[in-house]
């Protein structure tokens, strides 16, 4: 069976060698990358620009953007055909292709959020080291700790207060050098599509800052979003912890620092969000006054097909409905959950109907495409490109998140800066 045949039903004149071969997975790409380059936007609001309310979500943030990091490849080598030779793009990384300057971006953004965290963190790694060291009972427990958290500190054990201020400096210099990386990772993957001259949607240079918008906007409302989910978790355990140890922070506390962390984090989004959706409405009308040869049948895709898609699903629950909910007064932390979560859902439907929609009218302009996602994994092909595989890669960076807060917590460190 050919590659993209098991889930591609075809309508009037298609050619035979025509599929829709870039699914989900594709579409899980740019949406992935796009969360990475966003969470590290939100952290750097704090680093680089001093927006001091943002202090306790940008080092949730920029853990978090740690975690998505991994998950960025993850798609892709679901998608390939041989997905052992994925490993070339970064390991001969070159500018000949968009794809393979990958490697090079890659790499180095995860140098840099490795290396903004390791400043960020030392003061806790050392503080750690010192009292695990001074510990005259250890458990393995312990033991394992002590073994990670040395070789996290990598021999550099100061705290005096110009290495703290180094430190500070360091992960100030970093954050603003990475916030133009992080662009520029998930900017690419617009390049990519926007490059594409076969296809008629595609091929526009305002792809790759439609991308770069949409995806600030998808990863500060996924952090948001997560932020609150581990709130409400960690409120729940201290009430519990509370009953023997009054001396850990109310609830009413806690409740207090969200609320406040929430509605800061809410007006950049809405920022981002006009930018977003300014741009997509732009390009959008553009096509339709230049009207060159390809407008009839992207005419039909855009108002026929995937009208419900596109201006219900994206534009309605996506954009304008989450837009009135962080516009109205007194926003609660609950109307913000809701109103990320439909953030989240527009910015994916936005990759869907580029990403699918894109590949839904033929060459010959005289035939159309639907995808239909596999949903039952009867195959490994319809595992990996199906309903499965896109949950596997969604679930993915929580189980890394958390994973890394064992050993780099996000609450309850002291800044030592």
């Amino acid at each position: 069976m050919v590659h993209g045949e098991a889930w591609t039903i075809k309508e009037f004149f298609v050619y035979p060698d025509e599929y829709i071969y870039w699914s989900i997975q594709i579409v899980m790409y740019p949406f992935m990358t796009g969360l990475v380059a966003g969470a590290f936007v939100l952290s750097s609001l704090y680093h680089v620009f001093g927006v001091k309310q943002l202090k306790e979500i940008a080092r949730f943030s920029l853990v978090f953007s740690l975690s998505l990091l991994p998950v960025a490849m993850m798609p892709l080598l679901l998608h390939l055909q041989q997905p052992f030779r994925g490993i070339n793009v970064l390991m001969t990384p070159h500018f000949t292709s968009a794809i393979a300057a990958f490697g090079i971006v890659f790499t180095t953004y995860g140098m840099i959020v490795a290396s903004e965290i390791w400043f960020v963190y030392r003061g806790f790694i050392v503080e750690s080291v010192l009292a695990l060291r001074g510990k005259k009972e250890r458990n393995a427990v312990d033991t394992l700790r002590l073994v990670i958290y040395t070789v996290l500190a990598m021999g550099a054990m100061d705290l005096s207060a110009e290495a703290l201020h180094k430190d500070e400096r360091a992960v100030g210099l970093l954050a603003a050098i990475g916030i133009p990386v992080a662009c520029f990772l998930h900017g690419y993957a617009g390049f990519i599509f926007g490059s594409v001259k076969a296809n008629a949607l595609w091929m526009t240079p305002l792809m790759p800052v439609i991308f770069i918008c949409s995806a600030v906007v998808s990863g500060i409302a996924l952090c948001m979003i997560t932020y609150i989910v581990t709130m409400e978790i960690r409120k729940l355990l201290l009430t519990w912890k509370r009953k023997d140890n009054p001396w850990f922070p109310s609830t009413d506390e806690l409740k207090g620092a969200e609320v406040q962390v929430v509605t800061m984090t809410a007006k950049y989004l809405v920022m981002f969000l006009v930018l977003a959706i300014t741009l997509e409405l732009l390009d959008l009308i553009f096509r339709g006054y230049t009207a060159v040869r390809s407008w009839d049948i992207l005419r039909s895709v855009i108002y026929e097909k995937d009208f419900t898609k596109i201006f219900i699903l994206q534009y309605g629950l996506g954009n304008l409905i989450p837009f009135i909910i962080f516009l109205m007064p007194r926003l609660t932390v609950r109307k913000a959950a809701l109103g990320s979560l439909l953030v989240l859902l527009g910015v994916f439907m936005m990759r869907w109907n580029v990403v699918i929609g894109g590949q839904a009218f033929s060459a010959s302009f005289a035939g159309f495409m639907e995808y239909r996602l596999p949903i039952w994994p009867d195959s490994l092909e319809n595992f990996k490109e199906g309903l499965f595989g896109a949950l596997t890669v969604i679930a993915t960076p929580f189980v890394l998140f958390f994973l890394v807060t064992r050993v780099l917590p996000v609450f309850g460190v002291k800044d030592s800066h």
